[in-house]
């Protein structure tokens, strides 16, 4: 933070007032560099990180510097997108009561004949997106002829989205006078030849912190295969549990299918379209702002230069196009010191872009795994699975101890007969040298079993068996065959 204090560097003190009420009491580097350059008339390009305070950097002394008695436009402020040009004005109207100056938006998808009424009220400053400005110049419903401070915020971005030339049409629509201010967090070349285009020998204000990313945010990268990327967005979301996240996607055509599927695991979800009306990606981000919607699915362009008080959490669901995009999605979060992380989901074969990033930008850019309801490094992860792993292994090697202790066994149950035989074969000859004659002739004397052998043949049966034998064949057999047989009987 810078040491000067806003009477220092030339703000008022009513301004002053207004800035001790919302809670700041001291300018931000930017804010101390580029405040007198431009109440001293100076063409100005600052380059700062996102998150600095650069709106209050040219919106105070432009306020400062409008005269709240004319009912001339005198102030225009340039936004790439409707979102932020809606979050300029909010703060424009705050700083802008005491002075009695009134502003008006004009921003693209609301409608063109109510903003035409309301130019009627003569605001001293306008703010909108070049697309809705430069219509409004062409059908000569709004004269910029007074207009002597013009604003660009997010220049870069502006440039890109193919709005060079009706910024150009804007400028000529000023007087020549005019004092032209360009704000963003990165520099393309293109920027330099803008410059040297519309300026007059601006101020270049550079402010390099040590990181281009705020060293408040943690930066994670979690590896997923493409299938599966729904469920890691679904797992971290459930273990980080954030009041709210704003989710990055590259294609506008996958917003929808992210949206249904998020929806579906239970999470309320909103999706911030660049082709939706003004009014509904207003609701969308005021329900997100308040905290009735969880996550936020948008792209670079919808979510550009968004501040959201407090934003805990960003997830790339697709990495940043390249260095400079990170960085403007990085610094959703972590705005103004606080702080923040932002957890990137990439495939395996996307790893050298997070290597790429974290030579380019000097941060520390680590890979994470969910394990056990934690985010985990794999330092963390080793020691965590540690215990598991020591167990695992005195498992195996009591496993091993026993296989080994039934093999022994088996191996000496294999070696017993032989051993047994001999053992009975010595004690037989030991005891017959150890026994007395006496006991030798008594053995020999003692009565032997019966047994029978095939010699003695077989006994023959009693003769009441062979009568029972005899009428059990005469039973049932005729009377000549029965006569016969005791005949033979009498015999």
């Amino acid at each position: 933070m810078s040491k000067h204090t806003w009477n220092e560097i030339g703000i008022n003190e009513l301004l002053e007032s207004k800035l001790a009420a919302n809670g700041i009491m001291e300018p931000t580097d930017v804010q101390a560099e580029t405040i007198p350059i431009l109440l001293g008339g100076s063409d100005v390009s600052a380059r700062s990180q996102t998150g600095t305070g650069k709106t209050l950097a040219y919106l105070l002394p432009l306020l400062q510097k409008l005269n709240s008695y004319s009912n001339a436009v005198q102030g225009v402020i340039l936004a790439p997108t409707q979102e932020l040009a809606m979050q300029i004005v909010r703060v424009a109207e705050i700083y802008a009561e005491p002075l009695n100056i009134r502003v008006q938006q004009l921003i693209g998808g609301a409608a063109l004949k109510r903003q035409v009424e309301k130019l009627k009220l003569r605001p001293q400053l306008v703010i909108g997106t070049p697309g809705r400005i430069h219509e409004l110049i062409k059908i000569r419903k709004l004269k910029l002829t007074d207009v002597n401070n013009v604003v660009v915020d997010e220049a870069d971005q502006v440039f890109q989205l193919g709005s060079t030339k009706e910024v150009e049409v804007i400028l000529h629509n000023m007087g020549k006078g005019r004092q032209i201010a360009f704000f963003s967090a990165t520099y393309p070349d293109q920027m330099a030849r803008f410059e040297g285009r519309w300026m007059k020998n601006p101020e270049r204000i550079q402010i390099t912190p040590e990181h281009r990313v705020s060293q408040t945010i943690d930066n994670y990268f979690v590896v997923s295969d493409k299938r599966d990327k729904t469920d890691t967005a679904r797992r971290l979301v459930r273990l980080l549990n954030p009041s709210s996240a704003l989710l990055f996607l590259n294609d506008t055509d996958n917003i929808s299918n992210w949206e249904s599927k998020l929806s579906y695991e239970g999470f309320t979800v909103e999706a911030l379209y660049g082709d939706a009306d003004k009014q509904r990606r207003a609701a969308t981000l005021t329900r997100f702002r308040e905290g009735r919607c969880q996550l936020l699915l948008a792209t670079d362009v919808a979510a550009r230069g968004l501040d959201i008080e407090g934003l805990p959490l960003v997830i790339q669901l697709d990495p940043a196009a390249d260095a400079d995009h990170y960085v403007h999605r990085a610094g959703r979060t972590g705005r103004m010191g606080r702080p923040g992380t932002v957890i990137s989901i990439v495939m395996p074969q996307e790893l050298f872009i997070m290597e790429k990033f974290r030579k380019q930008l000097g941060i520390e850019l680590s890979e994470r795994t969910m394990f056990r309801g934690k985010l985990l490094s794999d330092e963390e992860l080793k020691e965590a699975t540690r215990p598991f792993a020591a167990r695992h292994e005195a498992k195996l090697a009591e496993r091993s101890d026993a296989q080994f202790k039934r093999s022994q066994e088996k191996k000496e149950a294999a070696a017993m007969p032989t051993a047994t035989t001999a053992t009975a074969t010595t004690a037989t000859a030991t005891t017959a040298k150890e026994l007395k004659p006496v006991e030798i002739k008594a053995a020999a004397a003692a009565p032997k079993p019966k047994v029978k052998t095939a010699a003695q043949g077989t006994p023959k049966p009693s003769p009441k068996k062979v009568e029972r034998k005899r009428e059990g064949k005469n039973k049932g057999a005729p009377k000549w065959l029965k006569a016969k047989r005791e005949a033979e009987k009498e015999k």
